[in-house]
């Protein structure tokens, strides 16, 4: 078995030319939380995964085994409901509820600016499609964001702030998104007359 102790987090700064020489090991959301596990790479070499307790292998990272071997994790497809506003009765705003609603409840959510992923939940799903949203079941890779719900942001936290040095600051749909939200916030309140929280604003 190749033991695996180190993931670089989007492949660090290794050069492409490594990268494709590298082997795959596909790893699910449940797999990839977890800092101890067992897996078989695309050449058949079984690996024993003993990462930093709390480090999050994400789709893209390259774990490195003992023998120098890079083998880089590609997030396969599971099974997932994918969130999207009603086309007929909903707005963008939507989501930006969905999450709030989601995330008071800890539940794992992959954040993205036309639509949410979340593990499949029947008691979501009717939940989700009573506040007038589409709920699609699918198979996807799936790469919630980390937060209370799991103790294991910082392998994500890693890659996230590598990505805004060196990407230039140009990823923020995220940023973006919530603040455009925020705007429709006052708005859908106002809406839906909650003449109190109108008073409070003005």
């Amino acid at each position: 078995m190749l033991t695996c102790a180190k993931c670089l987090p989007r492949g660090g700064r290794l050069s492409q030319a490594l990268l494709r020489r590298a082997s795959e090991v596909a790893l699910d959301w449940d797999v990839r939380q977890k800092s101890r596990f067992e897996a078989t790479d695309s050449r058949g070499r079984p690996l024993g995964v003993f990462l930093p307790r709390g480090q999050v292998v994400r789709g893209g990272d390259v774990l490195v085994g003992e023998d120098g071997s890079l083998i880089r994790v590609v997030a396969a497809a599971q099974p997932v409901m994918r969130i999207t506003p009603c086309p007929t009765h909903g707005s963008p705003f939507d989501l930006v509820r969905a999450a709030y609603h989601l995330g008071n409840r800890h539940v794992a959510i992959e954040l993205q600016p036309d639509h949410l992923k979340i593990e499949p939940d029947p008691v979501l799903a009717q939940m989700l499609t009573q506040m007038h949203l589409r709920v699609e079941h699918c198979d996807a890779a799936f790469e919630p964001e980390a937060g209370a719900y799991h103790s294991g942001g910082h392998g994500h936290g890693h890659g996230h702030s590598h990505e805004h040095a060196h990407d230039h600051a140009h990823d923020h749909s995220h940023a973006h998104d919530p603040s455009h939200g925020h705007a429709h916030t006052h708005g859908h309140d106002h809406a839906h007359g909650q003449a109190p929280d109108g008073h409070s604003h003005a």
